[in-house]
């Protein structure tokens, strides 16, 4: 064991655990985000969901956690805090938000952004959040984007039947009369994973050059 880590433990003050302390704060701040971001969504019923009750029922377990960790905070030895960046929770906070308003019409003063959907909000958020990773990158997330919307997608708009906006309304009036909305959706999902199996196969594969074995270890 270090000293860093011996230091760490064994802690008779009031807070026995700084790091169970700061991410028990953390959570409950981003449970309660969501709760106030969606709080104009109805609950619905089990019977008949509507497109709050999940988001909501996620957040309350988020909160739970939280306060689960602050407990143990004063509780339990723990680890201090360590050394740490904001890219994480900035781009997960920006994430939540660009979903937020995005996916349905938001507007704010001067500012009006039309409802664009699930279709447009779920890899906005997705790619935006992924780069709360520093070793993110952008043609890998643009792939889990376009291949877990469309998941999402028929999950929520399909199969649950949650009046989530799928897609821009001004959409709807480009197509058909005689497409129902599950015929566009089911259309479009297919679409986005199509697109990501390209993505994905425009990669291409990492160029491997011949193995220099001068280079190579001696053998013992």
């Amino acid at each position: 064991m270090s000293m860093s880590q011996g230091q760490g433990r064994n802690r008779h003050g009031l807070i026995r655990s700084p790091q169970n302390l700061a991410a028990g704060l953390s959570l409950l701040f981003l449970a309660g985000l969501a709760l106030w971001l969606t709080r104009d969504l109805p609950q619905g019923r089990l019977s008949a969901m509507g497109p709050g009750m999940l988001p909501d029922w996620l957040a309350y377990g988020v909160g739970l956690c939280g306060l689960a960790l602050l407990a143990a905070a004063f509780l339990k030895d723990g680890e201090p805090l360590e050394a740490w960046s904001l890219r994480g929770p900035f781009f997960v906070v920006l994430a939540i938000l660009a979903f937020a308003v995005t996916i349905r019409p938001f507007s704010l003063g001067p500012v009006n952004l039309p409802g664009l959907g699930m279709i447009v909000a779920g890899p906005l958020a997705i790619v935006i959040g992924g780069y709360a990773a520093p070793e993110a990158r952008f043609r890998q997330l643009l792939v889990l984007a376009l291949g877990l919307t469309p998941f999402c997608m028929v999950l929520f708009g399909d199969l649950l039947n949650l009046p989530i906006p799928i897609f821009p309304q001004s959409l709807a009036g480009l197509l058909p009369d005689t497409w129902s909305q599950k015929t566009i959706l089911r259309g479009l999902a297919a679409i986005l994973v199509a697109a990501a199996v390209l993505v994905h196969l425009s990669g291409g594969r990492r160029k491997t050059g011949p193995i220099d074995v001068a280079t190579q270890p001696e053998e013992v």
